[in-house]
């Protein structure tokens, strides 16, 4: 899809990914509704782009996981643009490290990085499919393909997002819904160093596995390879290439994989003291 024109909402647009995104979508002819939880962030974002390009964006405070103010969302860019075209379902939290977490952080960390989606396309979709056209981005990580070590919340509700785009895709892929899928590793977020910063040694286990794992990218690079995906139509996108090898050698013997992520966990663990 040509975004040129068309209208998108970005959510976790106030910062690092989703940010970019916006950025780049409007630099590239589209209008764009920035979202955030953090109303003053996604702000400052569409203030800073309407800036090289006025009138390409605006800023609206919303929770992505709520359905009440998605629909806000699709509402303030009918009013400004008209309807929307592409979702950027890209907010997302990265959730307390080990198994003694609480329901509540199972709660969110699935209603952010899976329900809103849900959500999302539950609003979305049918009208897309009315239209033959319309496009869905999701952004998921490695960790939906692969795991994440530390975090039992992000790895779980990841690979549920990728479950969802994948069942998406296949279920209205040939009445003009789009999608694509977003699985980075590490990228030069604050989420990226969020179980660092947690004080605890999973975390910290975590973000280490993250950042050795492969190159960390800035947020730019990784709108740069979405925007060229979208417009390819592709569905799985992967910045760090590596991780379709990773991918593969999961699928080609699950249990030496097994293996091997219990001894990188325990050699990453072991540098951390």
């Amino acid at each position: 899809m040509r975004v040129a024109d068309k209208v998108a909402i970005v959510t976790g647009g106030g910062a690092g990914i989703g940010a970019a995104l916006a950025t780049a979508l409007a630099a590239a002819g589209a209008k764009v509704v920035v979202s955030d939880l953090d109303e003053p962030a996604a702000l400052a974002v569409s203030e800073r782009i309407n800036a090289d390009h006025p009138g390409a964006t605006v800023g609206v405070g919303a929770d992505a996981a709520v359905t009440e103010e998605i629909r806000g969302l699709i509402a303030v860019a009918q009013q400004h643009y008209g309807p929307v075209d592409l979702y950027f379902a890209n907010a997302g939290i990265v959730g307390a490290p080990g198994l003694d977490v609480g329901d509540d952080d199972w709660d969110r960390a699935l209603d952010v990085n899976l329900r809103a989606h849900i959500r999302a396309a539950r609003l979305l979709v049918p009208e897309w499919v009315e239209r033959g056209a319309g496009y869905f981005v999701s952004t998921a990580s490695a960790a939906g393909l692969l795991t994440q070590i530390g975090s039992a919340t992000y790895s779980v509700s990841k690979h549920a997002a990728v479950g969802f785009a994948e069942w998406l895709s296949i279920t209205y892929g040939d009445q003009g819904v789009r999608v694509s899928c977003l699985c980075p590793m590490g990228v030069n977020t604050k989420l990226l160093y969020a179980g660092q910063d947690s004080g605890s040694e999973l975390g910290a286990t975590a973000t280490r596995a993250v950042v050795s794992a492969g190159h960390v990218l800035d947020p730019a690079d990784v709108a740069d390879i979405v925007l060229a995906a979208v417009a390819a139509e592709e569905f799985l996108i992967l910045p760090h290439p590596q991780v379709l090898d990773m991918y593969r050698h999961k699928g080609a013997d699950y249990d030496r994989w097994l293996r091997g992520m219990r001894r990188y966990q325990a050699s990453l663990s072991a540098e951390t003291h």
